[in-house]
């Protein structure tokens, strides 16, 4: 389902996201336990910055409200391998679009189509066509079952870039994590422990779980100067149902929806977001597809009321997401704010509660 909301008025420019990070501030590793990183908590009406930990979430929400997280699992999707020459190549698993046929990510030449490619485990590919800068369409063969078994056992974690050192895949995943599809996981979700998600259901806190395959563009920048421009890479998403069913009935009680990361926020807009929210026409039956909506300021939200988030890399597509929910410039001074009281940065750091 693509969504690309037009509301820009003035042109927006990339350069009004950046902000500069000590490079001391980017988190190389989860704090243990994961409930005790920092909380800073954003309340939108009062503009009231609180500093907390992550462990006393339950003091800042309602017994009424709902929390939605995004269930995806990270498997192990770079694969290395050889090409018929000998050379070494890195392959990283995109996207599944047939049984056989993957879009990839190649990370060293490729000179020509029809290119072979060996891995361990007897797996092997042809590559197809190209898409855009390094990214390919491949055919395996192997059907994508195997594949991904296979990954589980010749693969590696494909952790962000600032991350210096290899990250064991049970550190790079939530532990609510169920359905297999993702390259890079919802790391807003890291903060969350058995111990605190007890502690919530027993205030009466009521739980959801949808799915978005989050991808490589997760990992992109935004390059163009006019962000309105900038295309997100689709990414497969699904909301069951009878989870549709209970945050409709939710929202028409006046409940508030908290969104656990960005990616939660991006399903729950696209499916529930239409204008034909006013007389709460929701898809009663649930949703999965494919999803590539960009949210940035002056985006008006309509379905989420409040939202869980880490800090975000400068002039990223996650940044500008949140800026749409509190504002650009209110943003950049929590961040601000933030790393004057040296809060951890980006994927495995500390997190944010903006209501």
């Amino acid at each position: 389902m693509s969504r690309r909301p037009k509301i820009m008025t003035l042109l927006m420019k990339t350069s009004q996201f950046d902000y500069n990070l000590p490079q001391e501030r980017i988190a190389q590793s989860s704090i243990r336990p994961r409930d005790h990183s920092r909380l800073l908590v954003y309340n939108r009406k009062t503009k009231k910055i609180i500093h907390d930990h992550f462990y006393n979430l339950s003091d800042y929400v309602q017994s009424t409200d709902i929390l939605v997280f995004n269930n995806t699992k990270v498997f192990p999707a770079r694969l290395f391998g050889r090409k018929q020459s000998g050379g070494k190549i890195e392959v990283l698993l995109l996207k599944n679009l047939s049984n056989k046929t993957w879009e990839v990510l190649i990370g060293g030449k490729v000179r020509r189509v029809g290119l072979m490619i060996e891995f361990n485990g007897g797996l092997k590919c042809e590559v197809l066509n190209k898409l855009s800068d390094g990214i390919w369409h491949v055919r395996f063969n192997k059907p994508s079952k195997e594949i991904i078994l296979l990954a589980n056992r010749i693969g590696s974690t494909p952790t962000p870039p600032y991350i210096k050192r290899p990250s064991e895949l049970s550190d790079y995943q939530t532990i609510y994590a169920k359905k297999v599809g993702s390259v890079a996981a919802p790391t807003a979700g890291f903060h969350f422990t058995k111990r605190l998600l007890a502690q919530l259901k027993k205030k009466g806190i009521q739980f959801e779980y949808i799915t978005l395959h989050v991808g490589f563009g997760t990992f992109q920048p935004v390059k163009v100067d006019d962000i309105s421009q900038h295309k997100i890479h689709s990414e497969y998403a699904e909301i069951a149902a009878p989870t549709a069913k209970r945050l409709i009935q939710a929202k028409k009680e006046g409940r508030r929806i908290i969104a656990v990361g960005t990616t939660t926020v991006r399903v729950l807009e696209t499916v529930f977001g239409k204008p034909r929210h006013e007389s709460l026409g929701y898809p009663r039956r649930g949703f999965h597809g494919w999803i590539n909506t960009f949210i940035y300021p002056e985006y008006k939200f309509k379905f989420i009321d409040a939202m869980i988030t880490n800090f975000h890399l400068p002039k990223s597509s996650l940044l500008m997401l949140a800026s749409a929910f509190v504002g650009r410039e209110q943003i950049l001074n929590i961040y601000k704010r933030a790393i004057q009281r040296k809060y951890r940065f980006y994927s495995f750091g500390d997190g944010m509660f903006l209501q």
